[in-house]
């Protein structure tokens, strides 16, 4: 990739597009021939709903009903103000590089044509491209942002440095992001959904031993914890003496370790399975306090 281009990427979505010509939402022009469409780039044209098929690299597939519902209903009214972005794949078919809420509202309006910017991208360039709008929308949860983060590493082998480049991010906050997927899957599940907040996760990664996340987790979940009372709780575990290590543990198989995983997972906290020779072991619990305790028990129907 040449020097201009990462410039370009840096500088977010807009530049990464190359815009080279701005056109006003409402000056919107007739369906594009086939055999016009390459003197389109550029510009904003109006193209037929039917010929777009939908980007396969798209990192968000859950849309909310009723936001939709919305922007239909606006779109009748006032039509589409921000077009989408596609790409020509052949003279009668284009791939959404961006914009696909707009293009299943549009659908539900009873469009048959959609104001586009007609664009040329890789594969790769269209994978970033839907990724960083992706990562722009001001109501993306954190997880969905770590997740992106990470396919963009992955997929389009970036360093840190360059993702934060692209994403306008400096290295700490993308690397805040990214040790979200190191949390035990129940602690995700819980940003997910907005029981826990940015803040809280923050606090609960600087929290080594699993064991622990998942307690202060539960403590946040069942007392309304603040972020300033949860970082208070994990400063005192840091000044607590750290025990010395004694003889390392046998390894384990993965099937046990999936089975750890998911127990621990269930019970919000670290669970350890023995298993013998012969097939014979023990599965154990551990509590941090009575309330703890009685939190198992419960889950147990004890």
């Amino acid at each position: 990739m040449s020097v201009d281009k990462k410039k370009a990427l840096g500088r977010g979505l807009s530049a990464l597009l190359n815009d080279t010509a701005e056109v006003a939402p409402h000056r919107q022009q007739k369906p594009v021939a086939a055999e016009t469409v390459g003197n389109s780039l550029g510009a904003i044209s109006e193209i037929r709903i039917s010929e777009i098929e939908i980007n396969p690299f798209q990192p968000r597939t859950d849309f909310d009903e009723q936001s939709l519902y919305e922007l239909a209903e606006s779109i009748k009214v006032q039509g589409l103000i921000q077009p989408i972005t596609v790409r020509r794949v052949n003279a009668h078919a284009y791939q959404l590089i961006s914009g696909e809420r707009r293009l299943r509202a549009s659908k539900r309006a009873g469009l048959t044509t959609i104001p586009a910017y007609i664009r040329t991208a890789n594969d790769q360039q269209l994978l970033e491209m839907a990724l960083i709008e992706n990562i722009q929308r001001e109501d993306l949860n954190a997880m969905e942002v770590a997740i992106s983060f990470q396919r963009m590493l992955e997929e389009c082998n970036l360093k840190q440095d360059e993702l934060g480049e692209r994403v306008s991010k400096n290295r700490s906050t993308v690397t805040n992001y990214l040790r979200l997927l190191k949390l035990p899957p129940s602690i995700q599940a819980s940003i997910r959904d907005g029981d826990i907040s940015m803040g809280h996760a923050r606090a609960l990664i600087n929290v080594t031993d699993p064991t622990k996340q998942l307690y202060i987790h539960q403590l946040i979940l069942q007392q309304g914890l603040s972020v300033r009372k949860v970082e208070e709780m994990v400063r005192d575990l840091q000044k607590a003496p750290v025990k010395k290590e004694g003889k390392k543990p046998e390894p384990i198989s993965f099937q046990v370790q999936k089975i750890q995983d998911d127990l621990a997972s269930k019970f919000s906290t670290k669970v350890k399975v023995k298993v013998g020779n012969k097939g014979a072991g023990s599965i154990e619990i551990p509590f941090m306090s009575e309330d703890d305790l009685g939190r198992i028990l419960e889950m147990l129907d004890w």
